[in-house]
This record gives C-alpha cells, sequence and structure tokens, in this order.
C-alpha cells in the first residue's frame, strides 16, 4: 500500500494525513474482495525498514492501528471477517499489539475474508526466522539435515496454512517487490498501479482483478493448449 506520504504532498498535507487518507482505501479493498470471494487478503502495514522513519512519524503510524482496529473491529466482525498477522508482532508497542490480539482472538472463527495485517513484516526477516527455527530443531536433534526441503521451509514461514498470493499489487508507480512476501510469490502474479494508496478504490482493483483473469500462470510449465 504505497503513496501515502506523496499522497499527502499531492494536497499541501503532511505525511501523516495521508496515513490517515488511506482508510478508505482499505475499506474499499476488504469490502470488494469480500464480495467477490476472495480468502485471503494481505496488506503490508508496515515493514521491518520503517521503524528507520522518523519517531513521530512510528508512534503515529502505531496509534493509528490501534484507533483502527477498534473503530472497524465490530463491522469487521459483523461481515465475518477474521483477523490474522504476519510479521515480528513483538516489537510492536503493548498497547497496538493488545488491540490487535484482541480482534484476532474475537474474529478467529469468522468464516469469511482472511484478513491478514503485515506488521514489521519483511520478507528477508521471514525468510532468516525459518531458518532460525529450523537450524533450532536440527541442533535439538528433532530433524536432520537432509530433511531440509521446499515443504518443510514453507512450514516453517509465520503463516505456514495461509496459501502463496495469487496475486501482488503495488501501488504508486513503484515496480519493486520491498521485502514482501519473497519466499510466497515465487510464482505470484505482480500488477503494479500508478495510483496512490490514499486514492486506490475499488474500481481500481477491479481493473486488477481483471488483468489477472486474463493471464495464464504455467507455474513453469508448458500451456495446456500446447
Amino acid at each position: 500500500m504505497d503513496g501515502n506520504g506523496r499522497g499527502a504532498r499531492s494536497h499541501g498535507l503532511k505525511r501523516i494525513e495521508g496515513h490517515k487518507a488511506a482508510e478508505k482505501a482499505i475499506h474499499d479493498s476488504v469490502e470488494y474482495c469480500g464480495s467477490m470471494g476472495v480468502e485471503y487478503l494481505t496488506l503490508y502495514a508496515f515493514s521491518t525498514e520503517n521503524w528507520k522513519r522518523p519517531k513521530a512519524e512510528v508512534i503515529f503510524i502505531m496509534t493509528l492501528l490501534k484507533s483502527f482496529i477498534k473503530r472497524n473491529i465490530d463491522n469487521l466482525d459483523r461481515n465475518r471477517v477474521r483477523i490474522k498477522a504476519t510479521g515480528r508482532l513483538d516489537d510492536l508497542p503493548q498497547g497496538p499489539l493488545n488491540e490487535l490480539l484482541s480482534a484476532m482472538k474475537r474474529t478467529g472463527s469468522n468464516e469469511g475474508l482472511n484478513l491478514i495485517l503485515a506488521l514489521s513484516y519483511g520478507g528477508r526477516a521471514e525468510i532468516t526466522d525459518a531458518m532460525r527455527k529450523i537450524a533450532g530443531k536440527i541442533e535439538a536433534g528433532r530433524m536432520q539435515i537432509s530433511d531440509i526441503t521446499e515443504e518443510s521451509i514453507s512450514s516453517s514461514m509465520y503463516l505456514p496454512d495461509v496459501p502463496d498470493p495469487d496475486i501482488i499489487i503495488r501501488t504508486s508507480g513503484e515496480q519493486r517487490l520491498s521485502n514482501f512476501l519473497l519466499w510466497e510469490s515465487a510464482y505470484s502474479e505482480l500488477y503494479f498501479s500508478d495510483v496512490l494508496w490514499p486514492d486506490f478504490r475499488r474500481k481500481h482493483l477491479e481493473e486488477a482483478f481483471e488483468d489477472y483473469r486474463k493471464r495464464r500462470r504455467r507455474f513453469g510449465d508448458l500451456d495446456s493448449d500446447r
């Protein structure tokens, strides 16, 4: 979800105002994905690198996260959305973390859209943590080096039960993954939109889905009609 700061500056506002404006884009995306039967929607909300931003901005984003959950939990629960999270969650301040954990517990049995918030998340950090988990098992004698496979690595990721993403959408015109789901996105379709995230609406998501429908996903194999 890229472009909050630039969106604010384009309207002569402070960067933090861009983060506030981003909430409408989140609402539109959650509602549309829910209506389309999408099972999993992951929002890259705060990366491991984002901790390097000015302290005041980080504090504001963490406060906004807490208030966002408070404002929206009733509606999300009512619409059977299940909230999950991925990342180094222990890095989060206690207030936002408690609010997040409470929301996850409250919606844990819901059977609608799985809304995954990527917080203090980095693809390299996730792979590093997975390697540490595997190394710990080998050191404890519960796993052999020969047991290391793609499947065992996948099962050591933060959310092993969540399938790999079919499509990754990046807003604001930037064309890179920026450390997002590096292991899981090996065969994901990539879609880049020039629209800044605060201005991203249902129609833009529809365009992304329509583009996805036209693609052939071969996963390294030949086309089925060849």
